[in-house]
């Protein structure tokens, strides 16, 4: 069964894992404008986003994720060992993960596509097309896109 959230009328769920604070601040005023109803969660390392999507200690009650912006440069695990195991894993390998981060290297980019990331997008330094990045993103995802049903529980 494939669902869109729009159809249903939810609320998406966004987990952004990210380090930084002054970039998670900006996501969420990016957010703020957005129109369509959403929660933000936020976790501050890949150890935390796993425990998050594994619902391990403080996050045994958190939703299952609609969609994923992952950075890849994050303390206790990086981006890219989150994605293999985000991706590596039949509950959770369904889940579209965007990758937002700073780096343009070539080789950090193919190994992103080589572990199955949903897409690449490098953070533009301006804010204006930071905002239209995020948005256009989240319309893509949570409007357009047909996304999986999960089973009972992740």
């Amino acid at each position: 069964m494939i669902i869109n959230l729009v159809e249903v009328g939810n609320s998406a769920e966004i987990l952004l894992v990210e380090d930084r604070l002054s970039e998670v601040e900006l996501m969420r005023e990016v957010l703020q404008e957005y129109p369509r109803p959403h929660h933000l969660h936020v976790v501050r390392n890949g150890e935390e986003a796993l425990a998050f999507l594994s619902r391990q200690g403080k996050y045994g009650n958190a939703p299952r994720p609609d969609l994923i912006f992952l950075d890849l440069n994050l303390p206790k695990l990086n981006g890219h060992e989150v994605l293999a195991a985000i991706k590596s894993d039949q509950k959770l390998k369904s889940l579209p993960v965007v990758v937002l981060t700073t780096s343009t290297t070539a080789k950090d980019i193919l190994k992103s596509y080589e572990l199955q990331a949903n897409c690449y997008i490098v953070k533009p330094v301006d804010l204006d097309q930071f905002i239209e990045v995020v948005q256009v993103t989240m319309k893509f995802w949570l409007t357009f896109v047909a996304l999986p049903l999960p089973c009972d529980k992740y």
